[in-house]
Protein backbone atom coordinates (compact mmCIF):
# COMPACT_ATOMS: atom_id res chain seq x y z
CA UNK A 1 0.00 0.00 0.00
CA UNK A 2 1.29 3.46 -0.94
CA UNK A 3 1.40 6.29 1.55
CA UNK A 4 -0.03 8.74 -0.98
CA UNK A 5 -1.22 8.87 -4.56
CA UNK A 6 -1.30 12.24 -6.32
CA UNK A 7 -3.62 12.39 -9.32
CA UNK A 8 -2.57 15.00 -11.83
CA UNK A 9 0.91 16.36 -12.58
CA UNK A 10 0.01 19.96 -13.25
CA UNK A 11 1.43 22.66 -11.01
CA UNK A 12 -0.90 21.81 -8.10
CA UNK A 13 -0.21 18.08 -8.23
CA UNK A 14 3.54 18.52 -8.62
CA UNK A 15 3.59 20.95 -5.68
CA UNK A 16 1.77 18.38 -3.53
CA UNK A 17 4.06 15.57 -4.70
CA UNK A 18 7.14 17.66 -3.91
CA UNK A 19 5.99 18.12 -0.33
CA UNK A 20 5.17 14.38 -0.08
CA UNK A 21 8.42 13.22 -1.70
CA UNK A 22 9.78 11.69 1.52
CA UNK A 23 6.76 9.38 1.73
CA UNK A 24 6.04 6.43 -0.54
CA UNK A 25 4.18 8.49 -3.13
CA UNK A 26 2.91 7.68 -6.62
CA UNK A 27 1.93 10.41 -9.11
CA UNK A 28 -0.46 9.51 -11.94
CA UNK A 29 -0.75 11.81 -14.96
CA UNK A 30 -3.07 11.08 -17.89
CA UNK A 31 -1.12 13.16 -20.40
CA UNK A 32 2.23 12.31 -21.98
CA UNK A 33 3.88 15.32 -20.35
CA UNK A 34 3.76 17.14 -17.03
CA UNK A 35 2.66 20.71 -16.40
CA UNK A 36 -0.99 20.77 -17.42
CA UNK A 37 -1.71 24.32 -18.53
CA UNK A 38 1.92 25.27 -18.06
CA UNK A 39 3.89 24.55 -21.20
CA UNK A 40 7.08 26.11 -22.53
CA UNK A 41 10.01 24.89 -24.63
CA UNK A 42 13.56 26.24 -24.86
CA UNK A 43 14.93 27.57 -28.11
CA UNK A 44 18.51 28.62 -27.42
CA UNK A 45 18.52 31.77 -25.29
CA UNK A 46 14.74 32.08 -25.66
CA UNK A 47 11.69 29.91 -25.02
CA UNK A 48 8.31 29.41 -26.63
CA UNK A 49 5.39 29.60 -24.23
CA UNK A 50 1.71 28.68 -24.53
CA UNK A 51 0.25 28.61 -21.00
CA UNK A 52 0.73 30.11 -17.54
CA UNK A 53 3.40 32.77 -17.63
CA UNK A 54 3.32 34.95 -14.48
CA UNK A 55 4.02 33.86 -10.91
CA UNK A 56 3.82 35.29 -7.41
CA UNK A 57 6.80 36.90 -5.73
CA UNK A 58 8.17 37.25 -2.18
CA UNK A 59 6.21 35.83 0.78
CA UNK A 60 4.16 33.55 -1.48
CA UNK A 61 3.82 29.79 -1.74
CA UNK A 62 5.30 29.99 -5.24
CA UNK A 63 8.39 31.78 -3.94
CA UNK A 64 8.76 29.12 -1.26
CA UNK A 65 8.51 26.35 -3.85
CA UNK A 66 10.99 27.99 -6.20
CA UNK A 67 13.56 28.37 -3.41
CA UNK A 68 13.11 24.77 -2.28
CA UNK A 69 13.47 23.40 -5.80
CA UNK A 70 16.26 25.75 -6.87
CA UNK A 71 14.52 27.42 -9.83
CA UNK A 72 15.02 31.14 -10.43
CA UNK A 73 12.26 33.65 -11.07
CA UNK A 74 12.75 37.38 -11.58
CA UNK A 75 10.47 40.37 -11.72
CA UNK A 76 9.39 40.81 -15.32
CA UNK A 77 11.39 43.81 -16.58
CA UNK A 78 9.14 44.93 -19.45
CA UNK A 79 6.12 47.20 -19.22
CA UNK A 80 2.81 45.44 -18.58
CA UNK A 81 0.76 48.28 -20.08
CA UNK A 82 1.28 48.32 -23.84
CA UNK A 83 -1.86 48.68 -25.93
CA UNK A 84 -2.68 48.61 -29.63
CA UNK A 85 -6.11 49.75 -30.80
CA UNK A 86 -7.65 51.46 -33.82
CA UNK A 87 -4.28 51.80 -35.56
CA UNK A 88 -2.45 53.29 -32.56
CA UNK A 89 0.24 51.45 -30.60
CA UNK A 90 0.78 52.98 -27.13
CA UNK A 91 4.07 51.98 -25.54
CA UNK A 92 4.44 54.43 -22.66
CA UNK A 93 2.35 56.44 -20.23
CA UNK A 94 -0.17 55.56 -17.55
CA UNK A 95 -3.01 53.31 -18.61
CA UNK A 96 -5.53 55.85 -17.27
CA UNK A 97 -4.48 58.23 -20.08
CA UNK A 98 -5.11 55.72 -22.86
CA UNK A 99 -8.76 56.69 -23.52
CA UNK A 100 -7.47 60.18 -24.38
CA UNK A 101 -4.76 58.87 -26.73
CA UNK A 102 -6.59 56.11 -28.58
CA UNK A 103 -8.72 57.23 -31.54
CA UNK A 104 -12.38 56.58 -30.73
CA UNK A 105 -15.75 58.32 -30.95
CA UNK A 106 -16.44 60.89 -28.24
CA UNK A 107 -19.35 58.84 -26.86
CA UNK A 108 -16.98 55.90 -26.33
CA UNK A 109 -14.40 58.14 -24.68
CA UNK A 110 -16.95 59.51 -22.23
CA UNK A 111 -18.33 56.05 -21.48
CA UNK A 112 -14.79 54.73 -20.90
CA UNK A 113 -14.04 57.45 -18.35
CA UNK A 114 -17.31 56.91 -16.51
CA UNK A 115 -16.90 53.15 -16.30
CA UNK A 116 -13.18 53.54 -15.58
CA UNK A 117 -13.87 55.78 -12.59
CA UNK A 118 -16.26 53.16 -11.23
CA UNK A 119 -13.70 50.38 -11.72
CA UNK A 120 -10.94 52.40 -10.05
CA UNK A 121 -13.25 52.97 -7.08
CA UNK A 122 -13.83 49.25 -6.98
CA UNK A 123 -10.08 48.58 -7.12
CA UNK A 124 -9.57 50.81 -4.09
CA UNK A 125 -12.12 48.75 -2.14
CA UNK A 126 -10.69 45.50 -3.50
CA UNK A 127 -7.21 46.32 -2.21
CA UNK A 128 -8.61 46.52 1.31
CA UNK A 129 -10.41 43.21 0.81
CA UNK A 130 -7.27 41.32 -0.27
CA UNK A 131 -5.12 42.80 2.47
CA UNK A 132 -3.76 40.09 4.76
CA UNK A 133 -5.06 40.51 8.30
CA UNK A 134 -3.34 39.34 11.47
CA UNK A 135 -4.48 36.00 12.81
CA UNK A 136 -6.60 34.96 9.83
CA UNK A 137 -6.11 31.83 7.77
CA UNK A 138 -5.60 31.80 4.02
CA UNK A 139 -9.03 30.19 3.67
CA UNK A 140 -10.68 33.11 5.49
CA UNK A 141 -8.97 35.63 3.23
CA UNK A 142 -9.90 33.70 0.09
CA UNK A 143 -13.56 33.53 1.13
CA UNK A 144 -13.56 37.29 1.63
CA UNK A 145 -12.17 37.77 -1.89
CA UNK A 146 -14.88 35.58 -3.40
CA UNK A 147 -17.55 37.43 -1.41
CA UNK A 148 -16.46 40.85 -2.72
CA UNK A 149 -18.93 41.99 -5.39
CA UNK A 150 -19.65 38.33 -6.01
CA UNK A 151 -23.39 38.40 -6.68
CA UNK A 152 -23.46 40.25 -10.00
CA UNK A 153 -21.48 40.13 -13.23
CA UNK A 154 -18.82 42.59 -14.30
CA UNK A 155 -21.09 43.52 -17.20
CA UNK A 156 -23.81 44.50 -14.71
CA UNK A 157 -21.23 46.47 -12.72
CA UNK A 158 -20.03 48.68 -15.60
CA UNK A 159 -23.34 48.74 -17.49
CA UNK A 160 -23.89 48.73 -21.24
CA UNK A 161 -21.03 50.34 -23.16
CA UNK A 162 -20.55 51.39 -26.80
CA UNK A 163 -18.26 49.19 -28.93
CA UNK A 164 -14.83 50.75 -28.37
CA UNK A 165 -15.38 51.31 -24.66
CA UNK A 166 -16.62 47.74 -24.24
CA UNK A 167 -13.59 46.43 -26.15
CA UNK A 168 -11.21 48.22 -23.82
CA UNK A 169 -12.70 46.66 -20.70
CA UNK A 170 -13.35 43.27 -22.26
CA UNK A 171 -9.73 42.84 -23.37
CA UNK A 172 -8.60 43.09 -19.76
CA UNK A 173 -11.21 41.06 -17.91
CA UNK A 174 -11.49 38.23 -20.45
CA UNK A 175 -7.92 37.23 -19.63
CA UNK A 176 -9.62 35.53 -16.68
CA UNK A 177 -11.11 33.16 -19.34
CA UNK A 178 -14.67 34.43 -18.81
CA UNK A 179 -16.54 37.09 -20.75
CA UNK A 180 -17.77 40.25 -19.02
CA UNK A 181 -21.26 38.80 -18.54
CA UNK A 182 -19.84 35.54 -17.14
CA UNK A 183 -17.38 36.65 -14.47
CA UNK A 184 -18.32 38.28 -11.21
CA UNK A 185 -17.88 42.01 -10.72
CA UNK A 186 -15.33 41.32 -7.99
CA UNK A 187 -13.27 39.08 -10.29
CA UNK A 188 -13.22 41.73 -13.00
CA UNK A 189 -12.21 44.44 -10.52
CA UNK A 190 -9.53 42.11 -9.19
CA UNK A 191 -8.12 41.60 -12.67
CA UNK A 192 -7.90 45.36 -13.15
CA UNK A 193 -5.98 45.62 -9.88
CA UNK A 194 -3.53 43.06 -11.28
CA UNK A 195 -3.10 44.84 -14.61
CA UNK A 196 -2.70 48.21 -12.88
CA UNK A 197 -0.01 46.78 -10.61
CA UNK A 198 -1.84 47.46 -7.34
CA UNK A 199 -1.06 44.23 -5.50
CA UNK A 200 -1.62 40.48 -5.86
CA UNK A 201 2.05 40.08 -6.84
CA UNK A 202 1.75 38.02 -10.04
CA UNK A 203 4.69 39.77 -11.69
CA UNK A 204 7.49 37.19 -11.79
CA UNK A 205 8.74 35.19 -14.76
CA UNK A 206 10.70 31.95 -14.52
CA UNK A 207 14.14 32.08 -16.11
CA UNK A 208 14.24 29.55 -18.93
CA UNK A 209 10.44 29.42 -19.22
CA UNK A 210 7.65 28.20 -16.91
CA UNK A 211 8.22 24.51 -17.70
CA UNK A 212 11.63 24.80 -16.06
CA UNK A 213 9.75 24.58 -12.77
CA UNK A 214 7.37 21.74 -13.63
CA UNK A 215 10.06 19.62 -15.30
CA UNK A 216 12.41 20.10 -12.38
CA UNK A 217 9.69 18.98 -9.99
CA UNK A 218 8.97 15.97 -12.21
CA UNK A 219 12.65 15.02 -12.35
CA UNK A 220 12.78 14.88 -8.55
CA UNK A 221 10.03 12.23 -8.58
CA UNK A 222 11.79 9.78 -10.88
CA UNK A 223 9.84 6.54 -11.41
CA UNK A 224 7.27 7.63 -8.82
CA UNK A 225 5.74 9.70 -11.64
CA UNK A 226 3.77 7.71 -14.23
CA UNK A 227 2.64 9.36 -17.48
CA UNK A 228 -0.20 8.11 -19.65
CA UNK A 229 -2.01 6.89 -16.53
CA UNK A 230 -5.71 7.80 -16.79
CA UNK A 231 -7.58 7.56 -13.51
CA UNK A 232 -11.17 6.31 -13.72
CA UNK A 233 -12.26 6.04 -10.08
CA UNK A 234 -11.20 7.08 -6.61
CA UNK A 235 -13.04 5.01 -4.02
CA UNK A 236 -12.85 5.13 -0.23
CA UNK A 237 -12.17 1.95 1.71
CA UNK A 238 -11.91 1.49 5.47
CA UNK A 239 -8.51 2.97 6.31
CA UNK A 240 -7.44 3.51 2.68
CA UNK A 241 -8.38 4.77 -0.76
CA UNK A 242 -8.49 2.68 -3.95
CA UNK A 243 -7.48 4.28 -7.25
CA UNK A 244 -8.45 2.56 -10.49
CA UNK A 245 -6.64 3.67 -13.65
CA UNK A 246 -5.50 2.48 -17.06
CA UNK A 247 -2.03 2.69 -18.58
CA UNK A 248 -0.72 1.23 -21.83
CA UNK A 249 -4.08 -0.44 -22.42
CA UNK A 250 -3.97 -2.26 -19.08
CA UNK A 251 -6.47 -1.72 -16.26
CA UNK A 252 -4.69 -1.23 -12.94
CA UNK A 253 -5.47 -0.62 -9.26
CA UNK A 254 -3.39 1.00 -6.53
CA UNK A 255 -4.26 1.48 -2.87
CA UNK A 256 -2.99 4.26 -0.64
CA UNK A 257 -3.59 5.65 2.81
CA UNK A 258 -4.19 9.10 1.31
CA UNK A 259 -4.96 10.59 -2.09
CA UNK A 260 -4.50 14.11 -3.46
CA UNK A 261 -6.76 14.82 -6.44
CA UNK A 262 -5.16 17.69 -8.37
CA UNK A 263 -7.18 17.57 -11.59
CA UNK A 264 -9.55 20.13 -13.05
CA UNK A 265 -12.89 20.28 -11.23
CA UNK A 266 -14.78 18.43 -13.97
CA UNK A 267 -12.35 15.50 -13.84
CA UNK A 268 -12.38 15.48 -10.03
CA UNK A 269 -16.19 15.33 -10.14
CA UNK A 270 -16.10 12.42 -12.58
CA UNK A 271 -13.52 10.22 -10.80
CA UNK A 272 -14.50 11.06 -7.21
CA UNK A 273 -17.44 8.69 -7.38
CA UNK A 274 -18.06 8.47 -3.64
CA UNK A 275 -17.16 11.98 -2.57
CA UNK A 276 -19.92 13.64 -0.52
CA UNK A 277 -22.82 14.60 -2.75
CA UNK A 278 -22.66 18.32 -1.89
CA UNK A 279 -18.94 18.36 -2.77
CA UNK A 280 -19.56 16.62 -6.10
CA UNK A 281 -22.34 19.11 -6.82
CA UNK A 282 -20.02 22.05 -6.08
CA UNK A 283 -17.35 20.57 -8.35
CA UNK A 284 -19.88 20.23 -11.17
CA UNK A 285 -20.71 23.94 -10.92
CA UNK A 286 -17.15 25.24 -11.42
CA UNK A 287 -16.87 27.12 -14.71
CA UNK A 288 -13.85 27.10 -17.04
CA UNK A 289 -13.10 29.15 -20.12
CA UNK A 290 -10.89 28.18 -23.09
CA UNK A 291 -7.41 29.35 -24.09
CA UNK A 292 -5.85 29.28 -27.54
CA UNK A 293 -2.23 30.43 -27.76
CA UNK A 294 0.37 30.70 -30.48
CA UNK A 295 4.11 30.96 -29.83
CA UNK A 296 6.33 32.74 -32.38
CA UNK A 297 10.13 32.48 -32.59
CA UNK A 298 11.85 35.27 -34.53
CA UNK A 299 15.31 35.90 -35.98
CA UNK A 300 15.56 39.69 -36.24
CA UNK A 301 19.09 41.04 -35.75
CA UNK A 302 18.38 44.56 -34.50
CA UNK A 303 16.38 46.06 -31.63
CA UNK A 304 12.62 46.41 -31.88
CA UNK A 305 10.24 49.04 -30.39
CA UNK A 306 8.59 46.38 -28.20
CA UNK A 307 11.82 45.17 -26.62
CA UNK A 308 11.03 46.94 -23.33
CA UNK A 309 7.34 45.89 -23.30
CA UNK A 310 6.09 42.61 -21.85
CA UNK A 311 2.33 42.81 -22.40
CA UNK A 312 0.47 44.42 -25.30
CA UNK A 313 -3.32 44.49 -24.96
CA UNK A 314 -5.04 44.17 -28.34
CA UNK A 315 -8.75 45.11 -28.31
CA UNK A 316 -10.79 44.08 -31.37
CA UNK A 317 -8.19 41.53 -32.51
CA UNK A 318 -8.14 37.73 -32.70
CA UNK A 319 -6.17 37.63 -29.44
CA UNK A 320 -6.61 39.67 -26.27
CA UNK A 321 -2.95 40.17 -25.52
CA UNK A 322 0.53 39.57 -26.91
CA UNK A 323 3.26 38.67 -24.43
CA UNK A 324 6.94 39.27 -25.11
CA UNK A 325 8.54 36.06 -23.85
CA UNK A 326 11.99 37.50 -24.56
CA UNK A 327 11.45 40.19 -21.94
CA UNK A 328 13.55 38.47 -19.26
CA UNK A 329 16.41 38.03 -21.74
CA UNK A 330 16.14 41.66 -22.79
CA UNK A 331 16.35 42.74 -19.16
CA UNK A 332 19.64 40.93 -18.53
CA UNK A 333 21.61 41.63 -21.70
CA UNK A 334 24.12 44.44 -22.19
CA UNK A 335 23.99 44.05 -25.97
CA UNK A 336 20.82 43.12 -27.83
CA UNK A 337 20.95 39.49 -28.99
CA UNK A 338 19.45 38.44 -32.33
CA UNK A 339 15.99 36.88 -32.25
CA UNK A 340 13.03 36.91 -29.90
CA UNK A 341 9.86 35.12 -28.83
CA UNK A 342 6.25 36.29 -28.53
CA UNK A 343 3.04 34.61 -27.43
CA UNK A 344 -0.47 35.53 -28.52
CA UNK A 345 -3.27 34.63 -26.13
CA UNK A 346 -6.96 34.20 -27.00
CA UNK A 347 -9.11 33.49 -23.92
CA UNK A 348 -12.86 33.27 -23.31
CA UNK A 349 -14.97 34.11 -26.36
CA UNK A 350 -11.90 34.80 -28.50
CA UNK A 351 -10.55 31.35 -27.70
CA UNK A 352 -13.91 29.68 -28.24
CA UNK A 353 -14.04 31.14 -31.76
CA UNK A 354 -10.69 29.49 -32.58
CA UNK A 355 -11.00 26.13 -30.81
CA UNK A 356 -12.31 24.22 -33.82
CA UNK A 357 -10.00 25.82 -36.40
CA UNK A 358 -6.85 24.03 -37.49
CA UNK A 359 -3.48 25.27 -36.26
CA UNK A 360 -2.55 26.86 -39.58
CA UNK A 361 -5.67 29.05 -39.60
CA UNK A 362 -5.16 30.12 -35.97
CA UNK A 363 -1.55 31.01 -36.74
CA UNK A 364 -2.58 32.93 -39.85
CA UNK A 365 -5.07 35.05 -37.88
CA UNK A 366 -2.71 35.63 -34.96
CA UNK A 367 0.23 36.48 -37.21
CA UNK A 368 -1.85 38.83 -39.36
CA UNK A 369 -3.00 40.81 -36.33
CA UNK A 370 0.41 40.75 -34.65
CA UNK A 371 2.13 41.95 -37.84
CA UNK A 372 -0.38 44.79 -38.21
CA UNK A 373 0.18 45.85 -34.59
CA UNK A 374 3.96 45.60 -34.44
CA UNK A 375 5.00 46.40 -38.01
CA UNK A 376 8.76 46.60 -38.70
CA UNK A 377 8.57 43.47 -40.83
CA UNK A 378 7.58 41.29 -37.90
CA UNK A 379 5.97 38.57 -40.03
CA UNK A 380 9.13 38.24 -42.14
CA UNK A 381 11.18 37.59 -38.99
CA UNK A 382 9.10 34.60 -37.81
CA UNK A 383 11.01 31.32 -38.15
CA UNK A 384 8.75 29.07 -36.07
CA UNK A 385 5.10 29.14 -34.99
CA UNK A 386 3.15 26.61 -32.97
CA UNK A 387 -0.38 26.71 -31.54
CA UNK A 388 -1.75 25.00 -28.45
CA UNK A 389 -5.27 25.03 -27.05
CA UNK A 390 -7.22 24.08 -23.96
CA UNK A 391 -11.01 23.82 -24.08
CA UNK A 392 -10.97 23.55 -20.27
CA UNK A 393 -8.33 26.10 -19.33
CA UNK A 394 -8.74 28.61 -16.52
CA UNK A 395 -11.53 28.55 -13.93
CA UNK A 396 -13.26 31.90 -13.58
CA UNK A 397 -15.18 33.34 -10.67
CA UNK A 398 -18.82 33.63 -11.71
CA UNK A 399 -21.64 35.36 -9.78
CA UNK A 400 -22.49 33.12 -6.83
CA UNK A 401 -19.11 31.34 -6.81
CA UNK A 402 -18.49 32.39 -3.18
CA UNK A 403 -21.23 30.06 -1.89
CA UNK A 404 -19.30 26.99 -3.06
CA UNK A 405 -15.98 27.72 -1.39
CA UNK A 406 -16.55 26.22 2.06
CA UNK A 407 -17.79 22.96 0.53
CA UNK A 408 -14.95 22.74 -2.01
CA UNK A 409 -12.23 23.17 0.61
CA UNK A 410 -13.62 20.53 2.95
CA UNK A 411 -12.41 17.37 1.21
CA UNK A 412 -12.69 14.11 3.15
CA UNK A 413 -10.56 12.52 5.84
CA UNK A 414 -8.32 10.76 3.28
CA UNK A 415 -8.96 12.45 -0.08
CA UNK A 416 -7.76 16.04 -0.41
CA UNK A 417 -8.35 18.40 -3.33
CA UNK A 418 -5.91 20.78 -4.97
CA UNK A 419 -6.08 23.04 -8.01
CA UNK A 420 -6.34 26.63 -9.18
CA UNK A 421 -10.15 26.38 -9.17
CA UNK A 422 -9.96 26.60 -5.36
CA UNK A 423 -8.59 30.15 -5.39
CA UNK A 424 -8.38 33.40 -7.32
CA UNK A 425 -4.63 33.72 -7.94
CA UNK A 426 -4.10 31.22 -10.75
CA UNK A 427 -0.56 29.74 -10.47
CA UNK A 428 -0.27 30.86 -6.85
CA UNK A 429 -3.56 29.17 -5.96
CA UNK A 430 -2.33 25.98 -7.61
CA UNK A 431 0.84 25.91 -5.50
CA UNK A 432 -0.90 26.94 -2.28
CA UNK A 433 -3.62 24.32 -2.56
CA UNK A 434 -1.05 21.68 -3.52
CA UNK A 435 0.93 22.48 -0.38
CA UNK A 436 -2.20 22.43 1.77
CA UNK A 437 -3.40 19.08 0.40
CA UNK A 438 0.06 17.61 1.01
CA UNK A 439 0.06 18.91 4.57
CA UNK A 440 -3.32 17.32 5.23
CA UNK A 441 -2.11 14.02 3.78
CA UNK A 442 1.09 14.17 5.82
CA UNK A 443 -0.98 14.71 8.96
CA UNK A 444 -2.81 11.44 8.26
CA UNK A 445 0.41 9.62 7.43
CA UNK A 446 2.11 10.84 10.60
CA UNK A 447 -0.66 9.31 12.72
CA UNK A 448 0.00 5.65 13.58
CA UNK A 449 -2.61 3.21 12.36
CA UNK A 450 -4.61 1.93 15.32
CA UNK A 451 -5.39 -1.76 15.46
CA UNK A 452 -8.12 -3.50 17.42
CA UNK A 453 -8.56 -7.13 18.39
CA UNK A 454 -10.95 -7.58 15.48
CA UNK A 455 -8.58 -6.14 12.89
CA UNK A 456 -7.21 -2.86 11.51
CA UNK A 457 -9.06 0.38 12.02
CA UNK A 458 -8.03 3.58 10.38
CA UNK A 459 -7.35 6.77 12.20
CA UNK A 460 -9.61 9.66 11.31
CA UNK A 461 -7.90 12.98 12.08
CA UNK A 462 -9.69 16.28 12.02
CA UNK A 463 -9.33 17.93 8.64
CA UNK A 464 -7.49 21.24 8.46
CA UNK A 465 -9.29 23.56 6.02
CA UNK A 466 -7.46 24.10 2.76
CA UNK A 467 -5.62 27.41 2.68
CA UNK A 468 -5.89 29.18 -0.64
Amino acid sequence: MKDAIVIGAGLAGLSAAWRLRHFDTLVLEADDRVGGRIRSERRGAYWLNWGGHVFAGPDSSTDELLREVGVTAVEIPGSLQGMAMNGTFLRKGHIATYPLRIPMPMADRIATFRAGAKVLGGVARYMDVVRTRPGESGAMRQQRIYDFEGDRSFQDYVGDLPEDAASLFSTTVTRSAGNMDQISAGAGIGYFSLVLGFGQGLNRGIVGGPSTLTRTLAASLGEDLQLGATVHEVVHRPGSVLVRYSQDGVEREEEARTVVVATTADVTHRIGVDLPEDLRDALSRIQYGPHVSTAFLTDETTSRPWDDIYAIAAPKRSFAIALNQASIVRGTESERRPGGSLMTFSPAGLGRALLDLDDEEVQRRHLRDLDQILGHGFADSVVEAETDRWAVASPYSFPGRAALQSVLTRGTDRVFLAGDYLGTLYTESAVTTGFSAAQNAASVLATPVRRSLSGPAADAPTLTPTAV
